[in-house]
């Protein structure tokens, strides 16, 4: 049993889409089947599941799957004719929509053919999806998971197998509950300095203008209300190449680059539809605490909330105005104790969360303004060639989740010289996203063209 606790409270999952070549002895559904077995042998978080008590007063908790069989994670689908980007994106979209069984491991992969009409069996293109619940990874532990399936030899030999968690009893699950529900009043008291330090720190740093963006700041706009259970997905490629011209001329970071690239993007949406607000977009972006925290669990993320500047016309002057931004958001970021929501998330009781994600959802958010408007993501990837599964991987887009008031996920990767977008949204809110991922080249293209 894996005694660091988790909270699988909302049904928000971590996709990837990735684009691959099949390899040169020919792909065969079967082979891919037989191979990710074996791999997943070495992968214990996916033979994992989740584990309660009615008796357990304390978060649910991992333990392997004793029944676990990759065959029901494992899917095989093709694309209609003439199989491009609008069926590919329409599958996946539906794919993202599925809710994940609970009762086995949280996740599932399916492997699309037909892409772009061609035959993987004759070294043509697949596309394959993968779907991690969020209560089980964050950014950096489901990178982390997925470049223990790729290689950078196409023939690499799987790795030797490793043990999972074990087993618990609800007895067992109970009594370790018992336990960290009654150290809680300990936790509290370590976690309350931390907190009064970090909230005295911000008054001093508001005073002098040196804070990131406030939550509850942002405008209202289409992608913030309540979102379905359906969702949508586009995504593009850029020469990161670009990407660095513009950062290295600008003195900025590639990160600066990207928040100017969705800032662009959105302004130029919203603009054209008569939407853009006075006020700027202000984007929430996870900060992974894995190298700051000795907490448990697979999921630690803290937030950074960074005004995208969409007021601002001049994508010259919206880039150094985000990068100024960006500098504060970080500096205040990083004084605010790394680990502090992940502490009093844990602290909180298990329904807690479950109540407020109701309430938050009968909320007419329409008239009240969003805590942000969108999550922003950057993921650093690998800059050599890849292959998933003996197959090359031309690209693969990141497709995090949306919520209940931000129905709107912008995550990039960076790969082997190119920046893989990928965007999700409800089609309730934003049915055509196309629009947006189609303008991120457009939006590069005007920021290397200001170079001169």
């Amino acid at each position: 049993m894996h005694h660091g606790p988790t909270n699988p409270w909302s049904e928000s999952n971590s996709s990837s889409l990735r684009r691959i070549q099949g390899d040169s002895g020919g792909y065969t559904f079967d082979r891919l089947r037989d191979e990710l077995a074996l791999r997943i042998k070495a992968m214990p978080e996916f033979r994992e599941k989740l584990a309660d008590s009615r008796l357990n007063l304390d978060h649910p908790v991992w333990v392997d799957d004793e029944d676990f069989d990759v065959d029901r994670h494992l899917h095989r689908i093709g694309l209609p004719s003439p199989g491009g980007r609008a069926e590919l994106a329409e599958i996946c979209g539906h794919i993202a929509s599925l809710p994940l069984d609970r009762s086995r491991p949280l996740w599932e992969m399916w492997v699309i053919e037909n892409v772009a009409g061609t035959d993987a069996h004759n070294g043509g293109r697949l596309a394959v999806m993968t779907k991690v619940h969020h209560a089980g990874v964050d950014g950096v532990t489901g990178a982390n998971l997925m470049s223990q399936l790729c290689t950078t030899e196409p023939d690499a030999p799987p790795p030797e197998p490793v043990d999972g968690v074990g087993r618990a009893s609800e007895l067992e699950i109970a009594l370790s509950g018992a336990v960290r529900f009654a150290t809680r009043p300990l936790k509290l008291v370590n976690v309350l300095p931390t907190t009064v330090t970090s909230v005295v720190d911000t008054v001093r740093r508001a005073r002098g203008g040196l804070t990131m963006a406030r939550p509850f700041a942002a405008p209202q706009t289409a992608f913030n209300a309540n979102v379905t259970s359906h969702r949508n997905v586009a995504y593009a490629q850029l020469d990161l190449e670009d990407i660095k011209k513009v950062k290295n001329h600008f003195g900025v970071k590639v990160n600066d680059v990207v928040m100017a690239l969705v800032s662009g993007v959105l302004r130029k949406f919203l603009d054209d539809r008569g939407q853009l607000p006075d006020s700027t977009l202000v984007a929430m972006v996870p900060v992974s605490v894995h190298d700051k925290s000795d907490r448990p669990g697979r999921n630690q993320v803290s937030g950074m909330f960074s005004n995208l500047e969409t007021h601002i016309e001049s994508p010259v002057e919206r880039l150094k105005s985000i990068a100024e931004s960006n500098a504060v958001a970080k500096q205040h970021s990083s004084a605010i104790g790394a680990t502090l929501l992940q502490d009093w998330s844990q602290f909180a009781a298990p329904a807690v969360f479950g109540v407020a994600m109701r309430v938050y959802a009968r909320t007419r958010l329409g008239e009240a303004r969003p805590v942000h408007n969108l999550v922003v993501s950057n993921v650093p990837g690998p800059q050599i060639p890849l292959y998933f599964l003996g197959a090359e991987v031309k690209a693969m887009y990141p497709l995090g989740p949306i919520f209940h008031g931000s129905g709107l996920n912008i995550t990039v990767m960076s790969l082997s010289g190119k920046l893989d977008v990928g965007i999700v949204s409800c089609p309730e809110l934003l049915p055509d996203l196309w629009e947006l991922a189609d303008d991120f080249e457009v939006a590069l293209d005007e920021l290397v063209g200001s170079i001169g």
